[in-house]
């Protein structure tokens, strides 16, 4: 733990219960805990969008490396008690990459699909997040996109789709026949995102940057919030980290829950909290575009 954190740690003692209240009447829940522990003291159906990054079982800092088979187990038990805490019209969002041993990728989407199909829940959509930093591999193409696997427990489920449209390649695009020639062909608030997003991660010098060395950009998360959920719903991450799904819901009127087992990340998600309420923390914004460097001009 660096110094700047231990600071943080001692500096954000866990208030009464765990629980954070301010003026806005919003709720947000952190503990450093283990996550079946927390959830478990958590009410059945009480969650309209669980949405986490769970360690990819690659030995980082946060975690400890174990064989796949113990891993997934591990990972069984908590969707298990995701799918609980899940209300019928709510949504499971689980964002993965790929475990790596010797050399050879294994694609956790692909190993995780099963464990939430057992429990009848439903792949409405495999998004593709793809982003233009990472490390460079020496024997394979680098690996520059993630996964997240958007499940619903039922056919009657939350999706809000104006709230997170994008901007139409052709706004002023007209109908050129029929009884609606002349008049505009596409949506005013623009199109659907596709299941591809383009979202840079949180590098060295990412406005959102920690000490966590693989932080959720919190507008990936937003837009899943805004899409699933309505202002007042419950959001946990089981896997909070420094707690970027917690400020995504927060930013939109949401209650947050979460929790990490390393008390230097909920000591930080808390502090971002804090800055949060005070106006003092700042986040890229969810649909602004990647940057693009201009070409360099040629003699």
């Amino acid at each position: 733990m660096t110094q700047k954190m231990a600071q943080l740690a001692r500096k954000q003692e866990k208030p009464a219960n765990n629980v954070l209240r301010f003026p806005s009447k919003l709720e947000v829940k952190i503990e450093t805990l283990d996550n079946l522990k927390f959830m478990r003291k958590l009410d059945d159906q009480s969650m309209q969008l669980i949405v986490s990054s769970p360690p990819y079982n690659l030995g980082k800092s946060y975690e400890s490396k174990r064989s796949q088979d113990i891993y997934l187990e591990e990972q069984a038990a908590t969707i298990a008690e995701a799918v609980r805490l899940l209300k019928p019209e709510g949504s499971i969002c689980w964002q993965v990459g790929n475990h790596v041993a010797d050399g050879e990728i294994f694609p956790l989407d692909i190993l995780l699909y099963p464990l939430f199909r057992n429990h009848g829940l439903m792949l409405r959509n495999r998004i593709v997040w793809t982003f233009g930093h990472g490390l460079h591999c020496q024997k394979r193409f680098s690996g520059r996109h993630e996964t997240i696997l958007w499940f619903t427990k039922s056919d009657d489920y939350t999706f809000n789709l104006d709230p997170v449209r994008v901007a139409s390649k052709y706004p002023e695009k007209k109908h050129f026949k029929g009884p609606k020639k002349g008049q505009m062909s596409g949506n005013p608030l623009g199109k659907n995102p596709s299941d591809v997003w383009d979202i840079p991660n949180v590098k060295a010098n990412h406005v959102e940057k920690t000490d966590h060395p693989c932080q959720f950009p919190v507008g990936l998360v937003e837009r899943l919030v805004l899409a699933l959920t309505k202002a007042g719903d419950n959001v946990l991450d089981p896997y909070l980290g420094v707690g970027s799904s917690a400020i995504a819901a927060l930013k939109n009127g949401r209650n947050a829950y979460g929790c990490d087992s390393l008390s230097e990340y909920t000591a930080i998600a808390r502090d971002r909290v804090q800055k949060f309420f005070a106006g003092e923390l700042r986040t890229r914004p969810m649909n602004k575009p990647v940057y693009e460097p201009l070409p360099q001009e040629t003699e």
